[in-house]
């Protein structure tokens, strides 16, 4: 096969991947009534407890304003709080509130089972390989972000 239909292989399954993913985001995991945006915000600030806006969004790849609507909307909804930095009083933490770390450990779970499943269906002596090969394309992907 020729390097330029490698390349297209390539592309190809990767589309195919973020479309299927991307359906299963939308579908099962609609984080009850709020938007897929809020949805990936209240998942990173659970796995981080608390979270400043800078590193929310530079961990989302989204500019300042757009994280800063879109906690706003995970605040109005009663899923996240802000908390002044104790070392410094000008930068606020953002955390879950109760009700946030419920639908977290929801969607952790439900995800969990959705790639264990994933996992398992791939043979036994290709997990590692696999695993490798997802990591390499990862750091590939991020040695030629733009705009970096």
């Amino acid at each position: 096969m020729k390097e330029l239909d490698k390349v297209k292989q390539l592309r190809e399954s990767i589309r195919q991947i973020e479309r299927r993913l991307g359906l299963l985001e939308e579908g099962e995991f609609s984080c009850c009534g709020i938007t897929l945006a809020q949805c990936h915000a209240l998942v990173e600030i659970g796995r981080a407890k608390s979270i400043s806006l800078i590193e929310l969004s530079e961990l989302l790849n989204l500019d300042s304003s757009t994280m800063s609507r879109t906690v706003n909307n995970l605040v109005s909804n009663g899923l996240a709080e802000r908390e002044l930095d104790p070392k410094d009083r000008r930068y606020v933490n953002i955390k879950l509130s109760e009700s946030g770390v419920k639908i977290f450990k929801g969607i952790e779970e439900s995800l969990n089972l959705y790639y264990r499943k994933i996992f398992e269906s791939i043979p036994v002596d290709k997990r590692e390989q696999v695993l490798e090969s997802l990591q390499i394309l990862l750091n590939a992907i991020k040695a030629n972000e733009c705009c970096k």
